[in-house]
């Protein structure tokens, strides 16, 4: 079973659904999965600096309350998922593409997990700016990587382009949120579910595997 989830580096839901996608697949216990996560901008028309996160927040919300009141709940279903957000420490909102090619690059190494979470946790839980290229290349050198040869490729324009026609697919595949997960290229799973709300769509993708085994056997 393969699923590939779309998914941006500044997407508190998108950590929690990780984390529930991982206790789904734990659950189920059928056999094993790959994953492949896939870049979708919840910003995508953010200054390549990024932004000053109070100034994002304004402009994004409508001021501090409602933003409050939005990362309040998102804090708690974290809590839930023993994700402790800390977005008092978030200073700069970034522009993701640059995180985004980082995934891209990790996935070529077999790192690519690795670096989603360690990206996540970078930003969520420390505050860290990743949209910043030394501190994307340290948080690769973190996860086992090249250092100096994520800063060459992340000085280069390599895969710029393939992100964003990675989004603009996600875009007309109708996807306009994330989390999404979509197993086997087919069954398509919006948010961040629990994690029994993934085991129909489980037991449907295995259904259709065994049948095509069968029929290939026969």
């Amino acid at each position: 079973m393969h699923i590939d989830v779309y998914s941006d580096t500044i997407c508190p839901w998108c950590y929690i659904g990780k984390r529930r996608l991982a206790k789904a697949l734990d659950n189920w216990g059928r056999g094993t999965a790959t994953i492949s996560w896939r870049a979708f901008q919840l910003n995508p028309e953010m200054p390549p600096a990024g932004m000053d996160r109070q100034s994002y927040l304004s402009l994004k919300f409508g001021g501090a309350t409602r933003a409050s009141q939005i990362y309040g709940v998102i804090a708690d279903n974290g809590r839930r998922e023993d994700i402790p957000f800390a977005f008092d420490r978030i200073q700069r909102t970034p522009n993701t593409v640059d995180s985004h090619r980082l995934t891209r690059f990790a996935a070529r190494v077999g790192r690519q997990e690795a670096v989603v979470e360690a990206l996540f946790r970078a930003y969520f839980l420390n505050g860290i700016d990743i949209g910043d290229r030394d501190s994307l290349a340290a948080l690769a050198t973190s996860c086992g990587l090249d250092g100096r040869s994520v800063a060459t490729y992340l000085a280069s324009d390599r895969d710029f382009e393939d992100v964003q026609a990675e989004d603009r697919r996600a875009r007309r595949l109708g996807i306009d949120g994330v989390p999404c997960f979509i197993v086997n290229g087919k069954y398509a799973l919006s948010g961040a579910q629990e994690p029994e709300a993934f085991a129909p769509i489980f037991e449907l993708a295995a259904s259709e595997e065994s049948a095509a085994t069968d029929y290939q056997t026969a």
